[in-house]
């Protein structure tokens, strides 16, 4: 018997059940061993990838039949999502894998999820490897801290820019990911946000990991001081802003009152002069709040 049948013996891993199962984002050895268990019982194999899929299960001795195997990403979810279905209904045991990582976290696999449930189906997660989860564990952000995900950041300059403003505004810690095309890009659109502490991430888990802690407006040097540097997958925390959270609270209760008499830009002056929060913060929370607002 092996070790993954060893370690699922007497657990329960039923037909007619959608298993949605997270894979390495780079070391093959973060496969879990119930979700190597949960690859040699599925009957249909549901990837984003199928190609990518198929070599990356050979690497653990696991092959499936061709007809095992059934696309399912961004551009067909939700129609491929009936083909899953019907073959849950049939009592099949489907896994959904993504590329890497954990399906549904900026990887198709929500909607399936979403539709699966909808049928009255089961949807039973397989956990694992998720940059998002595997970067704030070493970022050093306290327990205390509460965190958002925000995925990947809109590919547009001018789009770009303006989330780079609501995230100055947003006091809690945001994780986000990005592609190297864009990082340099991304680097200089993030300075805007001075001193606040910026973890990166590069090429976590694999060979050339490397995690580093910096105002965010060093990111930018960082990234030149190394060729190497702007090449691989990033994922990225913003810390929280410390010991802000109760002064943005108040400022941000300031800026509803003054909102309510007062234009935008006199509003947003008189509230960081009041509350002391930074303005820039302010002013990208007015625009949440009036969007499409005048600025005189």
């Amino acid at each position: 018997m092996s070790a993954s049948q060893l370690a699922c013996e007497g657990q329960e891993h039923p037909g007619g059940c959608l298993y949605v199962l997270a894979t390495p984002i780079g070391n093959l050895a973060d496969i879990s061993l119930r979700a190597l268990h949960v690859l040699q019982l599925a009957d249909t194999l549901a990837c984003e990838d199928t190609r990518h899929s198929q070599s990356l299960l050979r690497q653990y001795g696991v092959d499936k039949p061709s007809g095992s195997w059934l696309a399912v990403h961004q551009h067909n979810e939700a129609s491929a999502a009936e083909q899953v279905i019907l073959r849950l209904q049939q009592g099949q045991r489907v896994v959904y894998l993504s590329d890497a990582g954990t399906p549904g976290i900026s990887d198709p696999g929500a909607r399936l999820a979403a539709l699966v449930q909808l049928a009255g189906l089961r949807v039973m997660p397989i956990p694992g490897a998720s940059s998002v989860t595997t970067l704030m564990s070493a970022s050093g952000c306290t327990g205390d801290d509460c965190f958002v995900f925000i995925g990947f950041l809109p590919s547009k300059a001018m789009e770009r820019q303006h989330r780079v403003q609501l995230m100055a505004a947003e006091p809690r810690a945001q994780v986000f990911l990005e592609a190297p095309h864009r990082i340099e890009a991304v680097a200089r659109d993030l300075q805007i946000l001075g001193d606040r502490t910026l973890t990166v991430g590069r090429e976590l888990t694999k060979q050339f990991e490397e995690i580093a802690s910096m105002p965010a407006a060093a990111f930018s040097a960082w990234l030149n001081a190394s060729a190497q540097r702007v090449k691989g997958e990033f994922a990225l925390v913003l810390h929280a802003l410390p010991q802000q959270l109760d002064r943005m609270a108040e400022a941000e209760r300031v800026l509803d009152l003054l909102l309510a008499e007062l234009p935008v830009k006199t509003a947003v002056k008189l509230a960081a002069d009041i509350s002391g929060a930074p303005r820039n913060a302010l002013y990208a929370l007015a625009l949440q709040k009036k969007p499409g607002a005048n600025n005189n």
